[in-house]
């Protein structure tokens, strides 16, 4: 069953930032993981929301711990950390 890792994001320094979200598009893809949303225009219908949102798919719930837990991805947590305010999850699919 697919997984889903899902952020909400403010970020509050964007170059520092970038360099982040530049490296997690190759590193989620050897997981087997694919972006859905990756930022992007929105349009907040109700209510309060952070300014950036970010889905990845990936095969099941242990490739996203994977990715989430590798020692790649743990290398650069560090600058999406001080670059942001963000909640994560990983959700099942159906």
């Amino acid at each position: 069953m697919s997984a889903y890792i899902i952020g909400r994001i403010t970020v509050t320094d964007p170059q520092d930032y970038q360099s982040y979200a530049a490296q997690t598009v190759a590193l989620a893809e050897k997981f087997g993981g694919r972006f859905l949303v990756k930022g992007g225009a929105q349009m907040v219908v109700e209510g309060n929301c952070p300014d950036r949102h970010v889905i990845i798919e990936f095969p099941d719930r242990d490739d996203a711990l994977a990715f989430y837990n590798s020692d790649a991805y743990r290398r650069i947590l560090p600058l999406a950390l001080s670059s942001s305010s963000r909640d994560l999850v990983i959700v099942d699919g159906v």
